[in-house]
């Protein structure tokens, strides 16, 4: 390693807080990577909490390997450096277990870099017993591990919390077992994937014709999940400047959300709801802002946390800021609005997502257009600088006429803006950030398609053509291509994995996936058959497929569906 990089990793081994570096003796030595950067890693709040647990253990020993900063790559590239571990600078090949944490499926790309500079064959037939054992976790290896399939030994289907300790058991007690043998007793382990162990069948066109598994494997993995999240805590394990969120301490206010937006992922894959008391986030706020000046609050619905204003109220009394990771628009208070502004904010975002109200009954919002200026001008009046408004666009149904309904709120909530900014002598800026819509694994709109390019395309040029010169607004579009590769790779199976070195190496996605005899439109585009089997099936989610299906239906026909509610047994998590 060039001296560049060794001072870089010593400078930020200096300045991280609370690790330490400990000799490997005889513990289980697990390298925990993270498939991107270390700004971005160490601002996951999931990433720092497998690193602690791992690292609690007596028998167990952690330490991280992360993408090579932007700078950095070519260097690794044309000098063929190897990649190693921040604490000890040990390669991945010396470690017992490599255990990859992806949040996102276009991080799908850097893993031939990390497999070709950690020593290690990308596929997983190449790997031998003096290679490490490869886990994949995070989101999406229980979201649609299948375009991995053919890399990771196995994957943890569902929370670290509830996976690791007999994961760790059945490793650590495997003696020396062999790979074959360690590997029959990982695929009767709880939330485990070992895809091996599963045959999938095609029909001539490319659709899956049956996902079979063989013994001790379970026709299908269950995604697993803490009942309790009280018990242990999830909060910055590592405080480091050379984040993005560096100057806060994080911790987890609440899983899952009961609002059941049909869009979104993470209302399902995370249910059911599940909320840390008072008591315990008021405790763990305390002891972060003795190192930090600024509580980070994580969860899919954190506004929706039924304790909010009390939480905010004691981060306050106790000299620190807060901040929070998502607002919702219609439980917006006042209270928290002006604890935002004592925080320090200068820009928030909301997420009316669509503008039209068509669109936003269709995704399941639940707000009109009056409750989103309300917001916006609560959070006017209290004198936050700068707004950022989301939409999505290409969602099933849209029309042009739903892109001019974005227009239009914007420019409303714009005007609010500016009137509120010259009263009080600083006009701020309104951003509008335009995401593509992405049809996610188990949502109500997985059996729908992604909108094609050209289609896309004509929709920002109506965005920028109305919106690219107006006084304080800005127009930020999410990259098509990007989107549509992410698309890909969400929905796609597991003969993907043999396009990721052309991918990563920059080749195009339509001439790569002729190589497998599919295209753009068979993975992302088209809309699914009602009774086709999707490749992440293998996963046992706990929401029954026919309720996804249902709110499918209930979505084209622009009905509402009600949020999740005590007593309620619709989706099937809470039999």
């Amino acid at each position: 390693m060039s001296r560049h990089l060794e001072d870089k990793r010593r400078q930020r081994l200096a300045a991280e807080q609370g690790v330490s570096a400990n000799p490997w003796g005889g513990r289980l030595s697990i390298a925990l990577v993270y498939p991107n950067s270390y700004h971005q890693a160490m601002s996951n709040l999931g990433f720092q909490a497998v690193y602690r647990l791992l690292n609690q253990r007596g028998d167990t020993l952690c330490e991280r390997f992360f993408l090579p900063d932007p700078e950095d790559l070519a260097d690794y590239r044309r000098r063929n450096l190897p990649l190693v571990s921040l604490e000890s600078s040990r390669l991945l090949a010396d470690f017992d277990l490599v255990a990859f944490s992806i949040s996102f499926e276009n991080d799908y790309l850097n893993l031939p870099f990390l497999f070709e500079h950690g020593h290690l064959p990308l596929f997983r037939v190449e790997r031998t017993e003096r290679h490490p054992l490869v886990l994949c976790g995070g989101v999406c290896a229980f979201l649609n591990p299948e375009p991995l399939a053919e890399i990771m030994d196995f994957f943890a289907v569902g929370e670290a919390e509830s996976i690791l300790d007999g994961l760790l058991d059945v490793l650590l007690g495997c003696g020396a077992s062999g790979r074959t043998a360690l590997k029959e007793q990982l695929a009767g382990t709880r939330g485990i994937y070992l895809p091996e162990f599963y045959q999938v069948d095609y029909h001539p066109d490319g659709r899956i014709a049956a996902i079979r598994s063989r013994p001790p494997a379970p026709p299908q993995v269950s995604r697993v999940w803490m009942a309790d999240i009280d018990t242990l805590p999830t909060s910055s394990a590592v405080l480091t400047e050379a984040t993005e969120l560096g100057d806060m301490f994080l911790t987890e206010v609440s899983r899952g959300c009961s609002r059941a937006c049909r869009f979104c992922a993470a209302g399902y894959i995370y249910l059911p709801v599940r909320e840390r008391s008072l008591e315990t986030l008021q405790h763990e706020a305390r002891l972060g802002l003795r190192q930090r000046g600024k509580i980070g609050l994580v969860g899919a619905a954190v506004s929706d946390y039924s304790q909010i204003e009390a939480l905010n109220e004691t981060i306050l009394e106790c000299g620190g800021k807060t901040s929070l990771a998502s607002l919702r628009i219609d439980s917006l208070r006042r209270s928290e609005a002006e604890a935002l502004k004592a925080s320090g904010h200068k820009t928030v975002a909301l997420a009316p997502e669509a503008g039209s109200q068509r669109m936003r009954d269709l995704i399941n919002k639940g707000i009109d257009d009056a409750q989103v200026i309300e917001a916006v001008e609560l959070l006017a009046e209290v004198g936050i600088p700068n707004l950022k408004l989301y939409f999505l666009i290409g969602l099933p149904q849209e029309t042009l006429e739903d892109i001019e309904a974005i227009v239009e709120l914007a420019l409303r909530a714009r005007d609010i803006w500016l009137q509120a900014g010259r009263q009080r002598g600083q006009i701020g800026q309104v951003t509008l950030s335009v995401n593509p819509f992405i049809p996610k694994p188990f949502t109500p709109l997985q059996w729908a398609g992604m909108e094609s390019l050209k289609t896309l395309k004509k929709k920002v040029a109506l965005l920028r053509s109305r919106l690219n010169r107006q006084p304080h607004l800005a127009l930020n579009v999410e990259s098509l291509r990007s989107a549509q590769l992410q698309s890909v790779l969400a929905r796609g199976d597991r003969r993907l994995a043999t396009c990721l070195p052309d991918l990563a190496a920059g080749e195009p996605l339509a001439g790569t996936l002729q190589k497998i005899a599919a295209s753009e439109e068979f993975f992302s585009q088209r809309t699914r058959e009602v009774d086709e089997i999707f490749p992440w099936e293998v996963i046992a989610s706990g929401v029954d497929k026919t309720y996804l299906l249902s709110e499918y239906r209930q979505a084209l026909g622009g009905k509402l569906s009600a949020r999740c509610f005590n007593g309620c047994r619709r989706c099937g998590i809470c039999h």
